[in-house]
């Protein structure tokens, strides 16, 4: 027989159900979640809130805007990006190898590279960081401080452009049934083809293009020097 105190149901515990606790690297997370399933555009306050399971004013506890959002998003991304040869490798090397670090972080990343590559540092702690070890690398070379910042796009300019590149279809200049009517060109992308093999071409391209702004620029430097 069931006694009389063990039918009673235990009472409700005080208070309101456990909510998501939000911070800064939750908020990240969720928001390059989204940018990789729905690209940018789908990227909005509502959106994040919805991915994160809370109420948009719970979120906006945490984050002002959007655009604050992104400049967690920024300073996350840029924290994969490898920059350490600069405090050890001679500058041309160093930016090799920060080139391709970049590249490959922003191949993995390509809805981002419209966003970022034109979004302003002003409060991006480990972007700035970035910025300064590159800097001081190209200065700790002999490059006159102002040269520097240009330096340092135009490369940009260049992995932005290859990290998009990697996304390209392997057709992308097939001629197709046109193919007698440029026949130079045709004929360029087939032996292209044909030496990259199984090879990715646009690591054939990054390659190609960083090996010609690096030259470029040990000339400019031997030019400051002298």
């Amino acid at each position: 027989m069931t006694s009389a105190t063990s039918a009673i149901p235990a009472p409700r515990r005080a208070g309101r159900p456990p909510r998501r606790v939000l911070s800064k690297d939750l908020i990240t997370g969720a928001a390059l979640d989204l940018i990789a399933s729905e690209g940018y555009e789908g990227l909005t306050m509502s959106g994040l809130a919805r991915r994160l399971r809370v109420a948009p004013s719970a979120l906006y506890n945490h984050a002002e805007s959007k655009q604050e959002v992104l400049g967690w998003v920024q300073d996350h991304v840029m924290t994969m990006v490898d920059f350490s040869g600069f405090a050890r490798e001679p500058w041309d090397e160093a930016v090799r190898q920060w080139a391709w670090s970049y590249r490959e972080v922003f191949a993995r990343h390509a809805p981002l590279v419209p966003v970022i590559a034109v979004m302003p540092v002003t409060g991006a702690a480990d972007t700035l960081r970035m910025y300064e070890e590159v800097a001081r690398g190209f200065l700790d070379a002999g490059w006159p401080e102002d040269r520097i910042v240009p330096a340092i796009v135009a490369l940009e300019s260049f992995i932005y452009g290859s990290a998009l590149d990697v996304a390209a279809p392997r057709d992308i200049f097939d001629s197709g049934t046109l193919a007698d009517q440029f026949p130079v060109f045709t004929a360029a992308v087939r032996c292209a083809s044909a030496a990259a093999g199984s090879g990715s071409a646009a690591d054939a391209a990054f390659r190609t293009g960083l090996d010609g702004i690096i030259a470029g620029l040990r000339l400019q430097l031997a030019a400051y020097s002298s």
